[in-house]
This record gives C-alpha cells, sequence and structure tokens, in this order.
C-alpha cells in the first residue's frame, strides 16, 4: 500500500492533465443534466445527479488505475469518453422526463447501468492486459469467436423479432453481439496482416500509377467482402457489413501503404452495395427512402423518421433551443438511432460540431498512437480501433443528415445501447494500454 501511495505522489504529467479534462468534463455533463431538469422539468430532480456521481465515481477510479499501472496512457481518451458518455445521458434523460418513463423502464436509467459495467469492463481491462501483445498469440481465437459472436443472431432461440437480425436475447437481457466481435475481428485481423503483410506488399502489375497486386493476394480481401455481403444478406444489418469490410481496408492500407487496396475495397463495397440494393428489398428501401425522402408518398411512412430527423436539426439551427426545450421525441427511436438529431434541435449546429470535433480528437490520438507504436500488431490494433469509432460515426451522422443511406448502427458514446458502450469504453481501454506501451517504452533507434 506505501508502495502505491509513493507511485501516486511521484509527478506524473500526463494523468495530471488528464483529471483537468476530467473535471471539465464533470462540469459539462452535470450542467447538462441540470439544464434539462429545468428546460423539459422545471426543478432539479437531484436523484438523477446522485446517479451520475456514482459513475463519476467509476470515472475517477479508473483515473486512479491509470496512475498505478499505466501512468504513460494518453490523457486525452478517458475525457472525451467521459464527455460524450455524458452529453448522451442527459439527451436520453430528457426524452425520458417527456415520455414520464421512471425506474428501470427509463432508457436513462438502463444506460447509467450500462456505463458503470463499461467502466468497471475498462478498468479490468487495463490491470489485467499488463501487455497488450499477448494478444497476438490469440489470433485465430479472436476471429473465430468474431464470427461466432456474428452467428449468434440468427441461431434459432437466441434472435429476437427486429428489422435486423443483431439481437441476441438471453431471457433476462438482450445485447448486440457484433459490437463485441468488431474488438474480436480487429485484433484477428492485426494479427493476420502482420502475419501475412510480406505476402500482400509483393511487388504486383503497375498500371494507371499505381501498384495493383497479383490475383492471389486478392483473397483476403474477396473473403472479408463476402462476409460483409453475407451479414447483410442474413442478417439484414447493412451497417455491421460495411464497418467490417471498411476496417478490413483500412487497416490493410496501414499495413502495405497500397492506394490500391484502398481503390479495389471501395469499388467492392459499391459494387455490393448496388447490388444489395436491386437484390434486397430491405437495402433497396433504405436507398429509396435517401434519394426520395421528400416524396409525398414516402413522408408518411418509410422516409417519415428521416425527414422528422432534418427538420428538428433544421429547428435547431445555429445556437439550438436549448436542451429541454425542443421537440426531440418527434422523430421516432430518438434516443438511440436519432439521438445525433436530437442533440442537433437542443444543441444547434454548434453544439454539433463541437461533438464531432471530441470524435476527431479522439480518432486522431488513437491514430497517433498506433503510428508512434514498436511493434506492427499495436500500430494496426490501434489504428483499427479508432478507425472504427470514425468509421461508425460517419455512417451514422452521414445517414441522419442524409448523406448516405441509413443504417443500423449507434453513434459512439451517445446513443442508447448497453452493448455498443460496453464495447466502446473497452476499445478505450486497449487505447490505453497501447499508448502507455508506446511512451513508457522509447523506440531503439540503430545506426
Amino acid at each position: 500500500m506505501l508502495r502505491a501511495l509513493r507511485r501516486i505522489r511521484v509527478p506524473q504529467t500526463q494523468r495530471n492533465r488528464e483529471l483537468a479534462l476530467l473535471v471539465f468534463a464533470f462540469v459539462v455533463n452535470g450542467s447538462a443534466v441540470v439544464l434539462v431538469q429545468l428546460g423539459a422539468a422545471g426543478e432539479v430532480d437531484p436523484r438523477f445527479l446522485i446517479y451520475l456521481g456514482v459513475l463519476t465515481a467509476l470515472v475517477l477510479a479508473l483515473h486512479i488505475v491509470l496512475r498505478l499501472v499505466a501512468r504513460d496512457a494518453d490523457p486525452f481518451i478517458v475525457p472525451i469518453g467521459t464527455l460524450l458518455t455524458g452529453i448522451g445521458l442527459a439527451e436520453i434523460y430528457r426524452l425520458d422526463v417527456h415520455w414520464h418513463r421512471h425506474g428501470w423502464a427509463a432508457y436513462s436509467t438502463r444506460q447509467l447501468a450500462w456505463a458503470g459495467i463499461a467502466l468497471v469492463g475498462a478498468v479490468l481491462l487495463v490491470m489485467l492486459l499488463r501487455n497488450y501483445r499477448v494478444l497476438f498469440r490469440y489470433t485465430y481465437i479472436f476471429g473465430l469467436l468474431g464470427i461466432v459472436l456474428l452467428l449468434l443472431p440468427i441461431i434459432p432461440g437466441l434472435g429476437t423479432e427486429a428489422n435486423a437480425d443483431v439481437w441476441v436475447s438471453l431471457g433476462f437481457f438482450s445485447f448486440q453481439p457484433g459490437e463485441l466481435a468488431k474488438i474480436c475481428l480487429a485484433i484477428f485481423f492485426a494479427g493476420y496482416l502482420v502475419r501475412t503483410r510480406d505476402s500482400l506488399t509483393s511487388v504486383g502489375t503497375r498500371f494507371l500509377g499505381f501498384t495493383w497486386p497479383r490475383a492471389r493476394e486478392l483473397g483476403p480481401l474477396l473473403v472479408v467482402w463476402l462476409v460483409s455481403l453475407g451479414i447483410i444478406v442474413l442478417q439484414h444489418d447493412l451497417g455491421t457489413g460495411l464497418l467490417i469490410f471498411g476496417m478490413f481496408v483500412a487497416m490493410l492500407y496501414v499495413a502495405t501503404g497500397k492506394t490500391s487496396w484502398v481503390l479495389m475495397g471501395v469499388v467492392l463495397a459499391a459494387g455490393g452495395a448496388w447490388a444489395a440494393s436491386r437484390l434486397l428489398p430491405y437495402v433497396g428501401s433504405r436507398f429509396t427512402n435517401w434519394l426520395d425522402a421528400f416524396n409525398p408518398d414516402l413522408m408518411g411512412g418509410s422516409s417519415y423518421q428521416l425527414v422528422q430527423g432534418i427538420f428538428g436539426m433544421a429547428q435547431g439551427g445555429l445556437i439550438g433551443t436549448g436542451l429541454g426545450q425542443g421537440r426531440p421525441w418527434l422523430t421516432p427511436v430518438a434516443e438511440s438511432d436519432y439521438i445525433f438529431a436530437s442533440l442537433g434541435e437542443e444543441l444547434g449546429l454548434i453544439g454539433l460540431f463541437a461533438i464531432l470535433c471530441l470524435y476527431m480528437v479522439f480518432t486522431s490520438r488513437g491514430i497517433r498512437i498506433g503510428l508512434n507504436g514498436q511493434d506492427d500488431f499495436g500500430k494496426l490494433l490501434a489504428v483499427g480501433v479508432s478507425f472504427t469509432i470514425a468509421l461508425q460515426v460517419f455512417i451514422m451522422v452521414g445517414g441522419v443528415t442524409r448523406v448516405i443511406p441509413l443504417t443500423g448502427l449507434t453513434t459512439p458514446f451517445l446513443a442508447a445501447g448497453g452493448s455498443s458502450l460496453v464495447a466502446n469504453w473497452l476499445i478505450v481501454a486497449i487505447l490505453l494500454r497501447v499508448s502507455d506501451a508506446v511512451r513508457s517504452r522509447p523506440r531503439v533507434v540503430i545506426g
């Protein structure tokens, strides 16, 4: 105990900076909840603030653990995750106040519970995963586990009745195994690409200014492309299919440095999306709603949610209506799929830009951690999970703002959903461990 206390007293620049940012995040989160209560209910309810205080204590516990076992971890990742989680909780709570949802029936109560589980999981992962390189030994086990998790929803008796077969019900609770599958597959892709990078970067054919790989090296890309199409066809889950394929292409580019891989990935993704829109009614309706959202024949039905979200953000304007002052409940599923539109109505364009800047800093820190790493596995893993967050944000924000067709993903940290929140905080823990290893073990320069 005395040795641990002495370690805490040692000056830790990174952790002190993190603590200052955490205090700022706590103030913003608490203020957001108070503003929601005053704006929507006209009074302050101390009970929810107490629950939020318990969550704050867990974040501080993670901070203390980092001071003890990962003193050189990146100081920006935890505060950004905390701030985004708190803002999402405030908006979910705002919708619960309108619909008079209380207790376990309230989405905000369940989100608080899942946030606690997520933070406990992050603390345990930081404490137990002393050396992230041990994950490299289990590359193919993680690959198998990722595939099993993706297949769970289509197993009779486990899947739930929904628009997309992405949920698994265990009786007392339901979860999305695809959220954990993306982490397992990121570890698998990183380990696989480290082992096969030499063959993937072998000399190919020079054409149009790019070096194109030989036909036999296209196998891994085609396999992941087919798996992504299988997810879209079997589970009606366009978002997860795009996410996994995009993550693999990004990691493949980092591993090989060949732009041709990215171009082929874009062509395959576009071709697969076009074929799916023509052959699958589920995907075709998404494209129809995207291209012709304001058609009067669609506005009252299939494109109603999309149009309501756009109208809500337009109502918010530049500075928003204020927390608790808007009408985000007019958009269906406003607390999960359309939480970005809900925040846009009450925080305005300035608030949305601030949230997008937080995601940008989070992603840039993760990519910087990977590029500064000493080993290829850590580099690919950090870049892979960071790009996954960025791609997920782009897919959801692009769908809500009608830049791309809407898919069934969740906005990281913000949206209601326990599976997504747990997976994203596990990603935070992985980045913390990799960044600590990068800073505490400087690169050895030879020559």
